[in-house]
């Protein structure tokens, strides 16, 4: 997977939600407030999410490959400095293996050193390309390890171990929250069948009592359920992503088949 720059996702942001309110905009002046406005608002809704959801997804899976390799990469560093390697050579010759993205990373920065830049330079350098929560916290450390000379090998021996833990318990925690998420899903799903078995049994029977004016109707109820589920299954999907992943950004494909799923059923059953 590649990496997905900042600017990259903010411009597909801006440039989907542009084109979902032109769309909101259009069926507006064109079908007025009736069941057909609420398609298109929603496919509207759909194009403005679908670009920021698979950019972070792409991005957050490059950014687990980076920090899934960091063990290994230290240990090779290891292995290099025991041989007698100096630190920038022991990166140089780590960075002729393969560690997934982190290769062409590794190899940028040795490009670097050899076109004159410092090696603490091109780490910081690396670093902010990188820009991942375990990247930031070794690279200082790297960092301070090149100043004070010595055994280096000693520091990143206990470093790469201190990141496997980390890795294995973010692992962990994500296998505790998916449950949660799973509730989410169930919860959502129970909806959409409550709606429907209620819709069928209950709201169409009373469509004989609109001449006396004593009933909503079915029509209209039809679209307020589409709507309640519309928006349950996009904050829904938002709190999964931030209890699986961290982040809500990383929500946005769960809102994304949620509502898509509810989309189908309601217009499918109703």
């Amino acid at each position: 997977m590649p990496k997905i720059e900042r600017n990259m996702k903010k411009t597909a942001l801006a440039v989907s939600v542009l084109l979902a309110i032109a769309i909101g905009l259009i069926a507006y002046f064109s079908f007025g407030t009736s069941t057909m406005f609420d398609d298109f608002v929603f496919f509207a809704a759909v194009i403005a999410i679908f670009p920021s959801a698979v950019l972070n997804y792409i991005d957050l899976k490059w950014r687990k490959a980076i920090d899934g390799h960091l063990p290994d990469l230290f240990r090779s560093i290891v292995q290099a400095q025991e041989t007698g390697l100096t630190l920038p050579k022991a990166l140089e010759e780590a960075s002729k293996r393969d560690y997934g993205p982190l290769t062409v990373e590794l190899r940028k920065m040795t490009a670097q050193i050899s076109w004159g830049m410092s090696f603490e330079e091109a780490l910081l350098a690396l670093s902010r390309r990188v820009d991942t929560a375990l990247m930031q916290r070794t690279v200082p450390m790297i960092i301070e390890a090149s100043r004070s000379g010595g055994h280096v090998e000693r520091i990143f021996d206990p470093m790469g171990k201190f990141i496997q833990t980390t890795l294995l318990l973010d692992k962990e925690r994500q296998t505790q929250t998916r449950p949660y998420i799973a509730i989410i899903y169930v919860a959502f799903f129970v909806f959409l069948f409550s709606v429907i078995l209620l819709f069928k049994s209950f709201f169409v029977g009373i469509e004989g009592l609109q001449e006396f004016g004593t009933a909503m109707p079915p029509s209209e109820i039809q679209r307020i359920c589409f709507r309640m589920a519309s928006i349950q299954a996009f904050f829904g999907g938002v709190v999964a992503g931030k209890m699986g992943d961290g982040t809500m950004n990383a929500g946005l494909k769960h809102s994304l088949i949620l509502m898509l799923c509810g989309y189908v059923a309601l217009r499918l059953f109703l």
